[in-house]
């Protein structure tokens, strides 16, 4: 194996097995384990989910209540203490649709230090077809303490960071940041504003000039796991990508990209990845925010 084929860290990414084999652990009434389940159609949980998970929605508890924003530290805080979730706990996420808010959730642990998340390999999806147990049973864990220290938003990426790549892209002395738009081709293209149902959208279609579209699915198998690492090297570097190439990821609100923030940040080692969050929700409403459409 060279150095463009790292092997999936152990230590973020955990199969289904994994998970079944530790149940027992995750539905102690003691915080050093804890099973989160977010899903995009959050009713999904209570008909069933794996014993011991909880369920968190990400409309009200990955959202700021104060603004358009994720939680605030003490928003996050509380959540995490009310579900029995300590800054010592070893957390594994996830989730419907290959993990889109699952690993939403693991930025956003990321952005708030928490030192031992996992994403479960596969999902809601793969852990419903081959059979693994499941219960409509929702636990009840003590609450627990939660701290947030100073954030962390080096992983997170903001409109002023876009502007920034945009004017320096005719700059020939400054480093080029790939924007990667992991949308459908139809979104990009701006011939489609949101995926069908979707309820957050933009005024306007397209894409942010000069992103290049790398579709979420396309890091993840027909079993909704991620691809293997080489697989997942050779997507990227056949987009022209590098380890140690500058790199925005974004999609509609922030949750697909964050697959492929996942992928790149922390399966191939990427050092320098953001999310940007704010994605087409922002960017396509926005005065003056130039766009393109098309291939």
């Amino acid at each position: 194996m060279n150095a463009h084929e790292p092997s999936h860290p152990a230590d973020v990414l955990v199969s289904p097995e994994w998970v079944a084999d530790r149940l027992d652990e995750f539905e102690r009434d003691t915080p050093d384990y804890r099973l989160v389940e977010v899903d995009v159609n959050p009713s999904f949980y209570a008909e069933r989910h794996a014993p011991g998970a909880v369920g968190l929605d990400w409309q009200t508890d990955l959202q700021s209540g104060r603004w358009r924003d994720i939680p605030t530290p003490e928003e996050f805080a509380r959540v995490m203490g009310d579900h029995g979730i300590a800054n010592d706990t070893t957390v594994v996420v996830y989730g419907d649709n290959a993990n889109w808010f699952a690993t939403h959730l693991y930025w956003q642990f990321s952005i708030y230090g928490h030192d031992d998340v996992r994403v479960m390999d596969g999902g809601r999806e793969y852990w419903l077809e081959h059979d693994f147990p499941t219960t409509d049973e929702v636990p009840s864990f003590s609450s627990v303490e939660y701290t947030v220290a100073e954030p962390d938003e080096s992983v997170r990426a903001f409109r002023h960071d876009v502007y920034e790549v945009l004017d320096d892209a005719d700059d020939s002395d400054t480093e080029d940041t790939t924007l990667i738009d992991v949308r459908m081709p139809e979104e990009y293209r701006g011939e489609l504003i949101a995926p069908p149902g979707m309820d957050e959208t933009a005024r306007r279609g397209g894409h942010i000039p000069g992103a290049i579209n790398v579709l979420w699915a396309d890091n993840v198998g027909p079993d909704r796991r991620f691809k293997s690492p080489a697989a997942l090297a050779e997507l990227y570097e056949g987009h022209g990508l590098a380890p140690d190439d500058p790199v925005i990821t974004y999609c509609r609100i922030g949750e697909r990209s964050s697959i492929t923030w996942f992928v790149l940040h922390e399966l191939l080692g990427y050092e320098r990845v953001q999310n940007y969050d704010g994605s087409w929700t922002e960017w396509g409403n926005m005065i003056r925010a130039p766009i393109e459409t098309g291939e």
